[in-house]
C-alpha cells in the first residue's frame, strides 16, 4: 500500500489485520458504521497503556453510538493477546508487525527524542465514516481526556 496524505474526506485507506484472537478485521466489512483507528507505538508501555485504558473506559459509550473501536500497533498477535487480557481491554487491537497499515496512513515516520532521531509510529487517531471516508483527525501529544474528544466526534457525526 503507497503512504497517503490524510485528510478529512478523503477515502480512508482499506486493510486487513488480525486482532488479538488471531480474527481478520478488515475495514471495508465496517461500511455503514463509523469506526476509530487509534495507532499506538507499543503495548504496555506507559503512554500507550493509558490510552488504551481511556478508550477501554468508554468502549460501551463508543459501542451505544454505533462506532467500532479498534487499536492499531506494530507488536504481534500474540503481544496484544498478552497486553489486551492484562488490563481486560475488551476492544479490538490489531497486529500490524510489517507496519503495512501503519505506513499505508503515512503515520511510520522519522521522530527525535533528546536529539535522537529514529523511525516510529506518530501516535494518530482516524475517525472514518460510515461511508469509509476520513471524519476527524487527530495527532495525539496528550493522551488525558483524547478519548472523550474523539467519542464525542463520533456521536457528532450521528453514527
Amino acid at each position: 500500500m503507497p503512504a497517503i496524505d490524510l485528510t478529512i474526506g478523503a477515502t480512508a485507506p482499506d486493510f486487513t489485520l488480525l486482532d488479538q484472537h488471531g480474527e481478520a478485521f478488515s475495514l471495508s466489512a465496517h461500511r455503514g458504521r463509523a469506526v476509530v483507528l487509534y495507532f499506538y507505538p507499543q503495548d504496555d508501555t506507559d503512554g500507550c497503556t493509558r490510552e488504551n485504558l481511556e478508550f477501554s473506559e468508554l468502549s460501551t459509550a463508543f459501542a451505544e453510538a454505533g462506532v467500532t473501536l479498534a487499536g492499531v500497533s506494530p507488536d504481534d498477535v500474540d503481544c496484544h493477546a498478552r497486553f489486551a487480557e492484562k488490563y481486560r481491554l475488551p476492544m479490538r487491537l490489531l497486529a500490524d508487525p510489517e507496519r503495512t497499515t501503519i505506513e499505508a496512513y503515512g503515520l511510520w515516520r522519522q521522530k527525535s527524542l533528546y536529539g535522537r532521531e529514529y523511525m516510529g509510529l506518530v501516535r494518530t487517531t482516524v475517525l472514518v465514516d460510515a461511508d469509509g471516508r476520513i471524519a476527524g483527525l487527530w495527532s495525539v501529544s496528550r493522551i488525558k481526556g483524547h478519548a472523550a474528544k474523539v467519542l464525542d466526534a463520533a456521536k457528532a457525526l450521528g453514527a
